[in-house]
């Protein structure tokens, strides 16, 4: 018996709730899970509110069991679990600010997503970051305009001369309210909507958003749309590898790379709008299947341009893994030790270069991933090389994938019928996106609209890990830095 479930079997179940069990507490089993996440014992998944009740993801990694635990808000309040597991924190902000309950003992209680903007007298607050004293030390503020086409934030470092002392984000500019967007649309507005959380990860969302959907309702997408889903998927991820390798390298002044990545990640984009229809294959993954097929022509043109990759590539990591410069950059740097990437749950490439292996395509084996022969790549080092590397092997990996799913694509149709639910139903999932795994739970209604949708983004737990990574190295390392976590702003922010 696993440590999720004896929290579970001590629960009230769910009416319905797919594909794993959700159960209302009492407060001594939340405390006992949250000392369970404290231990170590459990990993935290998610933490979102809905009216006055607040639910928990947990995993439990050893036996790959996954749980929902929910609470009553008696009075809008309910034990903070940051109080002793601080990657709940910020999700912990963010809920007060969205729904007002109030988590008691909540170590910070400064909002998060609300910039004082929100209601009909808006009265942006001075934002208290935390103090930082000693001798010779001076704040340096960046952001949240850039000097790039990027996403806004802001990055407040404490320094000692050029080394910092301390880093303390703000996010939340780019809120968008896509949650409160979400309640009472229908099933094709949710997905739009899921597929927009953040661009880069489209297929992500979607996919994450399509299979909380079809486990709520009971559906089985076909076996094509299963394919294709994961064809997409894959295409996203080397894409993206591919253009944060080069990004990495160009913010360590090593701009060939960039330039070299960046035309086989433009040759991607190309291919995959003549494939199915749009760059980013955005609105393409829909819940019961797909609305975009692969015909033999797109197909033998992926085909090629992997092939085409696979002759490319292999220079490239060559050159990165010989030029001294650029190795004096990127290895030592950002050092992520195994213990808080461990405690945070991270995710995807942050957490696999620092010995995390956690993968849900292979240990929740979601199809077609469970018929799909691949590596999940694991380093130790925890640094900004080591997580160019993971991408490195990802990139790899992701390009047998594509072969081996466009060769073995079935024939069928592309979309299962989605029936009305006649009743409240609920369904969640989670999905490896190129960062890490994209949660998504939901309850539907009786008519099959959306009542409540929540979306976890892995840089969550991300960001934060970004801030004790570069503790200790010069400012001028922080662009690489950030760009080798590259978590999202958007998806962040929701």
């Amino acid at each position: 018996m696993s440590t999720l479930d004896d929290l579970l079997r001590g629960g009230r179940p769910a009416s319905h709730h797919a594909p794993w069990p959700r159960v209302t507490v009492d407060r001594a089993a939340w405390d006992a899970a949250i000392e369970q996440l404290a231990g170590g014992h459990l990993t935290l998944l998610g933490l979102w509110p809905d009216a006055a009740t607040v639910h928990m993801a947990l995993l439990d990694e050893p036996a790959q069991a996954v749980g929902v635990i929910s609470l009553a808000c008696d009075g809008g309040r309910y034990p903070s679990v940051a109080r002793l597991h601080p990657p709940a924190l910020r999700l912990e902000r963010a809920l007060r600010d969205l729904s007002g309950l109030i988590p008691d003992g909540l170590p910070d209680t400064r909002p998060w997503l609300d910039h004082g903007q929100w209601g009909p007298n808006p009265e942006p607050p001075d934002y208290a970051f935390l103090p930082c004293e000693g001798e010779g030390l001076h704040q340096v503020a960046v952001g949240p305009v850039h000097a790039g086409i990027i996403e806004p934030g802001h990055f407040r470092f404490t320094v000692n001369g050029e080394t910092v002392v301390r880093l303390e984000q703000r996010l939340g500019y780019t809120h968008k309210g896509t949650e409160a967007l979400m309640a009472g649309a229908d099933l094709a507005t949710g997905a739009r909507l899921a597929g927009r959380v953040s661009g880069d990860s489209t297929v992500a969302y979607a996919l994450a958003f399509a299979r909380a959907v079809e486990a709520a309702l009971g559906v089985i997408a076909p076996p094509r749309a299963v394919f294709l889903r994961a064809l997409m998927a894959e295409w996203e991820r080397l894409a993206n590898h591919l253009g944060d390798i080069g990004a990495v390298c160009n913010d360590a002044s090593f701009v060939l790379m960039q330039a070299h990545c960046a035309i086989l990640r433009e040759r991607m984009l190309r291919v995959a709008a003549d494939a199915f229809g749009h760059r980013l294959m955005r609105d393409r993954i829909v819940p019961g299947g797909v609305t975009a097929d692969l015909d033999a022509a797109a197909g033998q043109a992926m085909r090629e341009l992997v092939a085409d990759i696979r002759r490319r590539f292999p220079a490239l990591v060559e050159l990165y893994e010989n030029t001294a410069s650029l190795q004096d950059r990127t290895v030592t740097a950002g050092m992520l030790g195994p213990e808080l990437a461990r405690q945070y749950g991270a995710g995807g490439y942050v957490g696999r270069a620092s010995g995390r292996p956690f993968d849900s395509r292979r240990a929740l084996a979601y199809p077609p991933y469970d018929r799909l022969a691949f590596d999940v790549p694991v380093f130790p080092e925890g640094d900004v090389n080591a997580r160019v590397w993971v991408r490195i092997r990802e990139v790899e990996q992701s390009l047998a994938l594509v072969e081996e799913i466009v060769d073995r694509l079935p024939r069928g149709t592309l979309r299962a019928d989605l029936p009305q639910p006649g009743e409240p139903r609920e369904g969640m999932a989670l999905v490896e996106g190129f960062r890490g795994d994209v949660l998504v739970w939901l309850r539907l209604g009786a008519d099959g609209r959306i009542a409540r949708c929540s979306l976890r983004d892995p840089s969550w737990f991300q960001w934060p890990l970004l801030e004790a990574a570069i503790k200790g190295n010069i400012v001028a390392d922080f662009p690489l830095c950030n760009k080798s976590f590259n978590c999202s702003y958007s998806g962040h922010d929701l």
